[in-house]
């Protein structure tokens, strides 16, 4: 597995296999893996040629008093973990050589982006879309694979895609979780143990709503306030950022389930913000 560490390097390469006739997989991530990034890079080195692994802790995507200095990193285990798991390029530069000092340029999905994680988070998508544009102009894969845990944001790199006729295919991956529901996260290293105890209920009250959809129940506000009511007495640890359901797509509120309903939420727990979602199936 190569490393590279600046722009010029990265489109070096990739332009090399294109010459070469050769399909690539890009995965995006900010590092300290885990068994969810495994599976993304497992699942690309499974659709292309080549794989290439951005290891980039963006600092445009943290908004003031967020946790940029304080996310986990672990630059020679995560190095280690990507060449085992077959990635062909591994990508780890420095902020200085992806945003210049009058850096002025930003991509923005505002329609997607004000809700979800958005409300509490007003410029995390921002840098978000910026960064990834920057990897897919670098890089011009014919995939990219995001994790479906991050759902507010797989849907809005697809329509970022979508509305620049960026040519790559967006493949989103299911939630890995541990053996008692929790979402697998780079951040669930933040809990202490009884937080971590009680962090499994996310998941739990997930599956209630659901089976409350799946039984019948049609009104979104009723199965949320569920949601709500479940995690009041399971999670007290815990404190809500939203409980919302909406259409997958579009991440618009739904008043009633019809078709494919999201039921996304996101909870502090102690240091950690915690995010997880569940398809609802009338």
């Amino acid at each position: 597995m190569q490393i590279v560490h600046t722009p010029e390097a990265l489109r070096s390469v990739c332009a090399e296999w294109r010459r070469e006739g050769l399909t690539s997989a890009l995965v995006p991530t900010m590092g300290y893996y885990h068994a969810g990034h495994a599976s993304l890079i497992e699942y690309a080195r499974s659709a292309a040629d080549r794989v290439v692994v951005s290891l980039f802790v963006n600092p445009t995507q943290f908004g003031p008093n967020e946790d940029l200095e304080a996310y986990p990193r672990d630059f020679e285990r995560d190095a280690a973990l990507a060449r085992d798991l077959g990635a062909d390029l591994l990508y780890a530069p420095a902020p200085e050589s992806m945003y210049a000092p009058d850096h002025a340029a930003w991509v923005e999905v505002p329609a997607l982006a004000g809700t979800l994680c958005g409300v509490s988070r007003p410029i995390h998508f921002r840098g978000v879309c910026t960064v990834v544009m920057k990897l897919f102009m670098l890089t011009l894969p014919t995939l990219a694979v995001f994790g479906e845990k991050d759902w507010q944001q797989l849907a809005i790199i697809k329509k970022m895609v979508t509305d620049l006729n960026v040519p790559v295919r967006i493949e989103g991956r299911p939630i890995v979780r541990e053996a008692d529901g929790l979402a697998l996260s780079s951040r669930n290293v933040y809990l202490t143990p009884e937080e971590r105890a009680q962090a499994p209920s996310l998941r739990r009250s997930l599956l209630r709503a659901a089976e409350l959809a799946a039984g019948g129940e049609r009104d979104a506000a009723k199965i949320a306030e569920a949601v709500r009511t479940f995690l009041r007495e399971q999670l007290p640890l815990g404190e809500e950022d939203y409980i919302s359901i909406v259409d997958p797509d579009t991440l618009a509120g739904v008043e009633r389930i019809g078709q494919a309903a999201l039921c996304a939420l996101a909870y502090r727990v102690g240091k950690a913000r915690l995010i997880d979602n569940i398809l609802l199936r009338p």
